[in-house]
């Protein structure tokens, strides 16, 4: 049985402060529509893919926050997502800020979900790795609140049984992290679904502003290499309220190589046949954990703080 599966990264433009849920869900359904012309069945948007980047504002109205966030999904604005996926058999992983209810408190976090073509939400991951800060630093251009708004995500690393394969999910700077990959892939994950939102600008750092290609891609690329497993990377691009964001959205193979990449800063759907048992290629050979990987001697990753 043939487990190639056409997956469809649907980069965004800008999505201003001002434009609803209504007019963004909108152009990501007609992505959707595209990738399901293009023979697609899995369809994956960008981090908080809903709204603007709001977490380059400090706002002390804890009200004004939530109204960024999602208290359910679907909900009445979302809906046409989940419509889409079951009229044209398309899945998709979305990236949104949640608000949930734990123990009668409210709980934040930067989420994503996988819904399969049927239109249900199979699986759910919290960002982990937030960047940023978490008070108002007047000095920056722009500010980077994640720490502020969000609360590191409480349900680890999973994977999901989904679209012929084993499915993995990460949140934008978790792909800096080897940890992320390493995880995801001790767990079977043979593709791995990451929405970024990624500012070129880096205000401790701005020597780095030219490197933040380079270093989106090599993260990825070597993450889906030193691990066998398909990267589908997705930006949210352009310039978004004065802000320029990183576009080069990506699929990656388990060999490291990109095998397709957007070409602009604006909405744009690019697809690729991925092979799921392509992942044997690494995973039987030169990575194969089984026979040589040494965790005796890995104490350190987790036991320092």
């Amino acid at each position: 049985m043939s487990r190639k599966l056409i997956v469809g990264a649907a980069q965004m433009g800008p999505i201003a402060r001002n434009e609803s849920r209504k007019q963004t869900v909108a152009r990501m359904v007609d992505l959707m529509r595209q990738a399901h012309a293009r023979g697609a069945r899995l369809v994956v948007f960008p981090e908080l893919a809903l709204t603007t980047f709001f977490p380059r504002w400090f706002m002390q109205d804890q009200s004004e926050v939530d109204a960024f966030f999602e208290r359910e999904m679907p909900g009445p604005e979302t809906r046409p997502l989940f419509e889409a996926a079951r009229e044209l058999g398309v899945g998709f992983y979305l990236g949104y800020a949640e608000l949930a209810q734990q123990e009668g408190k409210p709980r934040h976090f930067n989420t994503s979900i996988l819904v399969d073509t049927s239109g249900k939400v199979v699986g759910k991951y919290r960002k982990i790795h937030l960047p940023g800060h978490s008070q108002h630093e007047p000095w920056r251009p722009f500010q980077h609140l994640e720490k502020r708004y969000f609360e590191p995500g409480d349900m680890g690393f999973g994977t999901w049984k989904a679209f012929g394969g084993t499915m993995g999910m990460a949140l934008c700077n978790d792909r800096r992290w080897p940890e992320t990959y390493r995880m995801l892939a001790l767990q079977g994950a043979e593709l791995m679904m990451l929405g970024y939102n990624t500012p070129i600008h880096y205000p401790p750092v701005p020597e780095h502003d030219h490197l933040q290609g380079f270093h989106n891609h090599l993260c990825m690329q070597a993450g889906a290499y030193q691990n066998g497993l398909w990267v589908v990377g997705v930006a949210k691009a352009g310039k978004e309220e004065g802000c320029e964001l990183l576009g080069q959205s990506c699929i990656i193979a388990p060999t490291g190589e990109i095998v397709a990449m957007a070409g602009s800063q604006e909405d744009e759907l690019i697809t690729y046949e991925c092979d799921l048992d392509r992942t044997r290629e690494i995973r039987e050979h030169i990575f194969n954990f089984q026979l040589h990987r040494r965790p005796e001697t890995y104490g350190l990753i987790t036991e320092s703080g």
